[in-house]
């Protein structure tokens, strides 16, 4: 499986980005699917995920009520909508797709990664 991830750029503080990752088989859609990210200097840390069907959601806490992930598996895609972004949002983004069906906060259980898309965030 193949990710491309896209819709990052340079946003002002308390601005929104969607981000978007299409997958390259319909594998995918059988599967939970999340977001990640790292900063500079950090480890790649948990943003979101979603499960298969997208019935279930879990978020970071740091992104909690700002964020909210979804899928669309016709596209094989998820999206990240991103808004009332701060520069501690700041990182490469990075989809992922995971060996459960069910949502995972876990790094260890995803096994697919897409490129990463940076999105900045000016103060």
């Amino acid at each position: 499986v193949q990710l491309q991830a896209s819709g990052g750029g340079l946003v002002q503080a308390g601005g929104s980005l969607r981000l978007s990752c299409a997958a390259s088989k319909r594998t995918a859609s059988n599967n939970g699917m999340g977001w990640f990210r790292q900063a500079p200097g950090k480890e790649r840390e948990f943003v979101a995920t979603i499960d298969w069907r997208g019935g279930s959601t879990y978020y970071a806490d740091s992104v909690k009520g700002r964020f909210t992930i979804s899928r669309d598996n016709a596209k094989n895609a998820v999206y990240l909508q991103m808004n009332s972004l701060s520069p501690d949002d700041t990182a490469v983004y990075y989809c992922a797709v995971s060996l459960r069906s069910s949502a995972t906060s876990r790094r260890e259980d995803y096994r697919y990664w897409g490129q990463g898309t940076q999105v900045t965030v000016s103060s």
